[in-house]
Parts: C-alpha cells; sequence; structure tokens
C-alpha cells in the first residue's frame, strides 16, 4: 500500500492544533522534529538517555509530518488541512511558515520508520513511557510503567505539556480521588490517574478516535475497570464532583470552560490544565482566578506552561 507523507513547516506553538487536524483528517501516525530538541540542556534526574541524530530535525522552525493513505480522494483532503491550518490564525496561533509539502512511501518503509523516535521515557519520579514494543525492565520497586502504542491516536505521552500533568497529578491525586480527563486523547493521564490510587477516573473527548485508543490504551494498561472513557464536549453534562479536573488542551479552550470546572471540582480539589503556551499564561491565570481558584504552583518546560489550581 502506498501513503503519502505531509510535512508541514511550522511552530512549536501550532504542534497541537495541527496535529488534531491532521488526526481528525485521518492521519495515521504523526511525527515532530523540532531541532531545540539538538541544543537544549537537559537534567537527567529521571535516568533518560537521549540519542539524536540533527540530520533528522530542520535549521529552524518545526516539522510535523503526518501519513495519509493514497486515494482518489488526497487532493481534496489536503486542501482541506491546508484551510483548517490556515484558519488557526484567527484564533492567534502563531503557525510560521507554513508551508506544506506532500511526498509518497511505501508502507513498509513508514510502518517502521518513526519508530526510531520513540523508546522508553522515564517522564516522572515515578512514571515511565514504554512503547508496546520495547522490552522494559523497571529500575526501581515503586516505578510506575504506562505502556502506549503511539500508532492509534494522538501521541507518545513525553510532549512537555502531558509531562508536565503527570508530574502534577503526581502531587495532587491521593488514594480513593474521583478524576475528570478532559480532552484525554491517547488516555495516558487517565491511566496515569488510576495508577496513582484513584477510584475512579472519567476521560472525556469529542474525537471518537481518541475515545477508542482511550479505551484500547486503558485496556492495555490493566485501568479500564476504574477509567470510564466517554466521547463529550468539554464538561458540558457532567453534573458529578471531582476531586482533581485535569486538561491538557489549547489555552483558548481553557478559558471557555473554567467556569464549568469549578462547578465540577470540590472545595479544596485541584483543576490540573497544561497545553498552554508561554505568551498565553497570563490570559489563563486571569480565567482560572476569576472562577474562584488559586494558582497555587506553575510548572514550565521549554515555551510550555501548566498551572495547579485549588478550589477556594
Amino acid at each position: 500500500m502506498k501513503w503519502s507523507e505531509l510535512c508541514i513547516h511550522t511552530t512549536n506553538e501550532a504542534i497541537e492544533p495541527i496535529s488534531n487536524i491532521l488526526h481528525e483528517a485521518g492521519a495515521s501516525g504523526v511525527v515532530i522534529e523540532d531541532p531545540l530538541e539538538l541544543v537544549k540542556e537537559r537534567e537527567d534526574q529521571f535516568g533518560e538517555i537521549y540519542q539524536l541524530n540533527p540530520k533528522d530535525y530542520p535549521d529552524e522552525g518545526v516539522m510535523v509530518k503526518a501519513y495519509l493513505p493514497v486515494t482518489s480522494f488526497l487532493g481534496e483532503t489536503v486542501d482541506a488541512i491546508k484551510e483548517s491550518i490556515n484558519n488557526l490564525s484567527i484564533h492567534n496561533i502563531d503557525i510560521g511558515r507554513n508551508t506544506v509539502t506532500v511526498s509518497e512511501v511505501n508502507e513498509e518503509e513508514w510502518a517502521t520508520a518513526w519508530k526510531k523516535y520513540y523508546h522508553p521515557v522515564k517522564i516522572s519520579e515515578r512514571f515511565t513511557i514504554v512503547p508496546t514494543w520495547e522490552e522494559y525492565t523497571p529500575v526501581s520497586s515503586d516505578e510506575l510503567i504506562i505502556e502506549l502504542d503511539p500508532g492509534m491516536a494522538f501521541g507518545t505521552g513525553t510532549h512537555p505539556t502531558t509531562v508536565m500533568c503527570i508530574q502534577a497529578l503526581e502531587r495532587t491525586v491521593r488514594d480513593g480521588d474521583h478524576v475528570v480527563d478532559v480532552g484525554t486523547g491517547t488516555g495516558v493521564l487517565s491511566i496515569a490517574s488510576a495508577m496513582l490510587g484513584a477510584s475512579s477516573v472519567l476521560a472525556l473527548d469529542l474525537d471518537e478516535v481518541a475515545v477508542k485508543s482511550a479505551k484500547i490504551n486503558s485496556k492495555l494498561n490493566k485501568t479500564h475497570e476504574v477509567v470510564t472513557v466517554m466521547q463529550n464536549n468539554l464538561l458540558d453534562g457532567v453534573d458529578q464532583s471531582a476531586d482533581v479536573v485535569v486538561a491538557n488542551i489549547l489555552a483558548e479552550v481553557i478559558v471557555r470552560f473554567t467556569d464549568d470546572v469549578a462547578r465540577v471540582v470540590k472545595k479544596d480539589g485541584y483543576f490540573i490544565s497544561s497545553g498552554i503556551i508561554l505568551q498565553k499564561k497570563d490570559e489563563v491565570r486571569a480565567a482560572i482566578e476569576g472562577s474562584g481558584f488559586e494558582i497555587v504552583e506553575t510548572i514550565q518546560m521549554e515555551d510550555w506552561i501548566a498551572m495547579i489550581a485549588k478550589r477556594q
């Protein structure tokens, strides 16, 4: 089978929304090539090992690559993707050069080449993300292993916004807590919450592909008896209370539903928000505080921000 590789030259800020556009268009995988990975200083506090080849990265900006099957409708699909990416500018998202190139690859080349980007990574004090095809032996007795197959949905679980969410969950989730994960994607944050002792987790996503993926990953990690995955728009219609609400989504979306989060989170409960580009930090903080929360901690990785807020 023949596949087309779409390569979008864009910015860090646009990675998440463009990835979502590509998945909604039927992409079967996404690869992100960011040259900052080559030059940034890294702490090895969790024992990470990095082996990066400069030839895999652009000189500037970010390359987002996706894979679509070659069909008679490919031209229309590419045009629709370009239009959706252009529309991101309406939401003040910097799309950078926004050049899109299309090339053809063989299925066997694509099916194995992207895996070189994905290896076991210890992302916090307790959690390690492991691809399903890799053998991995835990290095400590209290290490928590999350297995993911990023070919199924929306990423590897190692993007800074996800890493910060998991680190925040480690600090807030207690045994017996009820957690709501808004925009669950692969379900990785719901899985992490269950492993941290939550007695029930409600995982919500508007995209039916994400819902299916989160269910599969939850079963893979044996958390499906705790995690309930549903198709839903943010917190619409959710009337149960939660100890923790976590949302790894765009800043523009976070500011629109902070009042709903305040309605759902118990007094002294927590709202963890991530996916916030640095330039949007003050706007998100104002919305969260305006809904009755106190920001108790801000976490930053690269140009991304996560906030832990406590319900007053």
